[in-house]
């Protein structure tokens, strides 16, 4: 496996009145990576600046976090001829780990924006050590540590100042070889960036992880397009394939989150979450579910979801919310009837 350890650190607008800030909200000003074999050794590094051509002037935060100034990245080269000369010493097929999801996505778009191939024309597989030292030393759901945590959790020495490019990933490779070597079950929780969803149903991801499963779709129309096929409303058991009995169906709260609880005969209890993504190109929605296997507690959590939403309904006949659009897809789910 050919594993890069990357870090990036970017550049914003001060002002928020260019008109590119919708499309580059951060633009990459250095880039740092080391290759990390499989044995947990650094073999090779990577560093460079980039001359920035869509932000001139250092956003105040970005200036006293990375400690850089726009003098000196007028020295570096051109994002094109960076990016270039970075993937060509990524290697093939190249795995790429960060600490959190934000460097994919940032990447991704600095890429379509300079217009440059993409990682992928999809969604990118990577590995988020910041999520695997959750799993593997804490409660491995919501608890996020930023990277000086965990060095110092593991007690190794912080030779090298953090925040830069090259520093960050760095650290990164250290931890992440003695979260592999505490738990290297754990490397099986790939992460995915969907700056870019699926483009076709041939190309959507559906992946089945120690504790979970997780199913990206392609875009379709709208909310009730979404909803109309069975894929997004299965609730099968990830383990032995077979149809577990709902016991609540899918409801949403307002927002573009949808809930549901299941009951699977030979596995227990399944707690079933969609998330409806809105894009723009194409435009649409596009549906991120996970199903997981739960207990009691958990269980009652959807529960008094559910009850909330339903005692809401009573007294608004309009829905929860009143309403919705492809743009804000949310609201009752049609009636579902299974699959």
């Amino acid at each position: 496996m050919n594993m890069i350890v990357i870090d990036l650190e970017w550049n914003q607008s001060s002002t928020g009145s260019e008109p590119e800030t919708a499309l580059i909200p951060f633009e990459i000003i250095e880039i740092g990576a080391v290759k990390y074999s499989e044995g947990g050794l650094i073999v090779s590094e990577f560093s460079e600046l980039i001359k920035p051509r869509v932000y001139r002037k250092m956003h105040n935060y970005t200036s006293k976090l990375v400690h850089l100034q726009m003098e000196e990245l007028e020295k570096g080269d051109t994002f094109e001829n960076v990016s270039r000369r970075f993937f060509e010493w990524c290697g093939p097929d190249p795995v790429f780990v960060t600490w959190g999801p934000g460097d994919i996505t940032v990447i991704q778009q600095n890429l379509k924006f300079f217009g440059l191939p993409l990682l992928s024309e999809g969604p990118v597989a990577y590995i988020d050590a910041q999520k695997l030292f959750s799993l593997a030393c804490e409660d491995g759901t919501k608890t996020r540590r930023n990277l000086e945590y965990a060095v110092d959790h593991f007690g190794i020495e912080k030779d090298i100042p953090f925040h830069r490019a090259f520093s960050d990933a760095y650290y990164t490779a250290l931890v992440l070889k003695h979260i592999l070597e505490k738990d290297e079950e754990v490397i099986k929780f790939v992460s995915y960036d969907i700056t870019y969803p699926p483009s076709d149903k041939e190309h959507e991801i559906s992946m089945v992880f120690p504790t979970y499963e997780k199913w990206i779709s392609r875009v379709y129309k709208d909310r009730d397009a979404a909803f109309k096929d069975k894929d997004t409303l299965s609730t099968r058991c990830y383990l032995c394939g077979k149809k577990a009995r709902r016991k609540i169906r899918w409801f949403s709260m307002g927002d573009r989150k949808y809930y549901c609880l299941g009951e699977c005969e030979e596995h227990g209890l399944l707690k079933g979450k969609i998330i409806m993504h809105p894009c723009t190109l194409p435009e649409g929605v596009f549906v991120v579910k996970t199903l997981r296997l739960v207990g009691e507690k958990d269980a009652a959590v959807v529960e008094k979801k559910f009850n909330k939403v339903r005692e809401y309904r009573k007294h608004n006949t309009s829905g929860f919310p009143a309403k919705r659009t492809a743009k804000n897809p949310s609201g009752p789910v049609p009636e579902d009837k299974g699959e």
